[in-house]
């Protein structure tokens, strides 16, 4: 799914959530693009890197008694806070098995919560997240016709964009999926980044 190009810029507050555990990989290439991008657009951003932070992803038995009794513990609550701080979302990360890093499951597990995320009603869940777009950065190992030919490709995307944010309230969830990312000439590389930090002007 590409990026639309927005015909008009509204100045925000953007959380980039990145998890990549090597500073030197393409991910944080992707990173260091969009986010260059941004700032040129005049965002405010935060950049969330969960290994650089040693993000501590385990939803304990403690902290579960405390959400049950409707207390936040500190560490959630600080993760909250920035993630209401912020008008927009993006996340970068690469495809592990499948799926998302276990380390980025384990920040959405803790910071959406119910009553902050999302709420159940008799009218069934409703999404209680107010921000305006949220955009999802993957890489891939493997080609496209890989997943197309096994029947994967909403496997990569749909946990975090329909099962997460959109299932949180988010409307405006886009993606892009980069494939055989290990194999792709650095001309093609150069120009994924290139694109990438024109989405983060036009965000």
């Amino acid at each position: 799914m590409r990026h639309p190009i927005r015909l008009y810029l509204i100045i925000m507050n953007v959380l980039i959530v990145f998890t990549h555990p090597n500073p030197a990989s393409f991910n944080h290439a992707l990173l260091d693009k969009v986010s260059a991008g941004l700032k040129e657009a005049g965002h405010s951003i935060k950049v969330k890197d969960l290994y650089q932070e040693n993000f501590d992803p385990i939803l304990s038995a403690s902290d579960l008694d405390q959400l049950h009794k409707g207390e936040i513990p500190s560490k959630i609550a600080k993760e909250q806070e920035q993630l209401l701080w912020a008008d927009s979302l993006i996340f970068i990360y690469p495809l592990w098995w499948f799926g998302r890093p276990a380390m980025l499951k384990g920040w959405f597990d803790l910071v959406l919560t119910n009553g902050l995320a999302f709420e159940y009603s008799s009218d069934g869940v409703k999404g209680l997240l107010k921000h305006k777009r949220a955009l999802v950065l993957i890489t891939a190992g493997g080609s496209r016709k890989y997943f197309e030919d096994t029947d994967a490709l909403q496997l990569i995307h749909r946990p975090t964009t329909d099962g997460t944010l959109s299932f949180c309230g988010i409307k405006d969830v886009s993606h892009e999926i980069y494939y055989d990312i290990a194999n792709i000439s650095n001309e093609e590389r150069l120009e994924i980044l290139d694109n990438v930090e024109e989405m983060g002007r036009t965000f």
